[in-house]
């Protein structure tokens, strides 16, 4: 499958989400019982809805967007790589904004596709329901609906690493790990996003760590495809804070 991609038609994506609110007490009513059905799946006898709560973001249902980075290989010999970030409150108009960047990525004459790490399962899935939660218009990259497996243009670098071992999951630490790409858990991990967003208030923080996801996927991916990797000199971000 691999041989037959271009590496300057790749977009590479990550996201960052939290909690939809700060607290499981800013909900409205009808959320926090649907949240404490939800929540009934996963938390011990011990723990309330309340408790469960800071694990709301990675439900599209309960959650929210608030980063999206995106890079892409704009020049070889040796490679050079550009990154930017959607960012902020207003879900919405970044979603809004990434889905203008898709249209303009998927121009006519390049074989579009998205790769993400673990993308399958979630970035993909998360931002196509946030956009119709948000009232958008699905990019067609990210609507499967009726297409065969071969006309999908979404790769995941988990799902390769697999080969075909569906019980297996390796987070992106991990396989950057153990094939000598840079950690891009050098600063934060999933886990602290929602309280360095609502507590700490430091978006560009968490921009600056999803950039370095999405920079860690594009060098786990060129490996598979027994390429070089990108030097630090020629990573580039246009992300303006």
């Amino acid at each position: 499958m691999l041989e037959n991609i271009k590496v300057e038609d790749v977009l590479f994506i990550d996201i960052e989400t939290v909690p939809a609110g700060s607290s499981f007490n800013t909900l409205d009513p009808a959320i926090q019982v649907l949240w404490e059905k939800k929540s009934r799946m996963f938390r011990t006898p011990e723990q309330s809805a309340e408790d469960s709560y800071e694990r709301a973001g990675i439900y599209a249902e309960f959650g929210k967007i608030i980063c999206i980075s995106v890079g892409f290989i704009k020049e070889k010999n040796p490679f050079g790589f550009r990154l930017k970030s959607f960012y902020g409150d207003d879900e919405k108009s970044l979603l809004n904004e990434f889905s203008g960047l898709l249209l303009k990525f998927s121009k006519p004459g390049r074989d579009a596709v998205l790769c993400a790490h673990n993308g399958k399962e979630f970035d993909y899935p998360y931002i196509a329901r946030r956009m119709i939660v948000n009232g958008l218009v699905l990019p067609g990259i990210l609507d499967n609906a009726g297409k065969k497996p071969w006309e999908i243009k979404l790769l995941d670098t988990m799902d390769l690493w697999k080969f075909g071992d569906f019980k297996n999951y390796t987070s992106l630490e991990l396989l950057t790990s153990i094939l000598g790409i840079p950690s891009p858990k050098d600063d934060l991990d999933g886990s602290m996003i929602a309280g360095v967003y609502y507590g700490e208030k430091d978006l560009a923080r968490i921009v600056r760590y999803c950039e370095k996801d999405v920079l860690a996927v594009a060098q786990v991916l060129l490996r598979f495809m027994n390429l070089p990797g990108i030097p630090d000199d020629r990573i580039e971000s246009v992300t303006i804070f």
